[in-house]
């Protein structure tokens, strides 16, 4: 099954050479190219794109909000927002997340990286490199932030989701978190999404900022 991707970022060359490396993967195909997030969004709905690589700094509609209209239509339920950024801890990473994406990269990664990023991101996977992720959510999410209203559904997790969704916040892939609790990996991924169901949490992404906000983990201090 070939992956559909949209290109959205206000520079030709860097979409261009993006298009280059993509098309070349077998398994995926670059369907459009966006300079700014109203586009984005505008070929998200015709070309039916299964994951859109966003810059987050576009001019008109930026990248964060584009990732939250996105997210915010059924229609698009399926699309999946991979986030590039000039530096992997951009501030606004966290935004993006809240709005949305599914994960981030730094623009200097490596072309297999990000031609693997765009593979998990599909799959559903998110939030690509727990140890990005921790540090992340360490300087953004401070613990001195009071967290915010946990949503009621929180009650609804059971002592084990609760425990696992605080190990998806920890960054651990599914694999980790069954070999740290002596579990089978699809029962942790079981657990997992269960979670996510019962929280609302559009993917794993948003599990993690869900985990921090709602005060059932903390950040460490920085």
């Amino acid at each position: 099954m070939t992956i559909r991707v949209l290109l959205a970022d206000d520079q030709a060359l860097i979409r261009s050479g993006f298009r280059a490396l993509i098309d070349s993967a077998p398994d995926l195909q670059v369907v459009g190219e966006a300079s700014d997030g109203a586009q984005a969004l505008a070929l998200a709905r015709s070309e039916r794109a299964d994951v859109v690589v966003m810059d987050i700094r576009m001019p008109e509609v930026d990248g964060i909000e584009a990732t939250r209209r996105i997210s915010a239509e059924d229609d698009l339920a399926g699309v999946r927002v991979l986030v590039l950024t000039t530096f992997e801890l951009d501030e606004h990473v966290v935004d993006a997340v809240r709005a949305g994406a599914s994960g981030f990269l730094g623009k200097g990664v490596e072309p297999q990286v990000l031609l693997d990023a765009i593979r998990t991101v599909a799959a559903g996977e998110a939030l690509l490199s727990p140890q990005a992720t921790r540090a992340l959510i360490s300087r953004y999410l401070r613990p001195a932030q009071a967290p915010i209203a946990a949503p009621a559904s929180l009650a609804a997790l059971t002592a084990r989701e609760r425990q696992i969704v605080a190990l998806v916040a920890e960054g651990l892939s599914n694999d980790e978190i069954a070999g740290r609790l002596f579990l089978s990996p699809l029962t942790a991924k079981t657990h997992v999404n269960r979670a996510m169901m019962k929280l609302g949490a559009r993917d794993r992404a948003q599990l993690v900022v869900m985990a921090y906000q709602s005060g059932l983990v903390r950040a460490d201090p920085a």
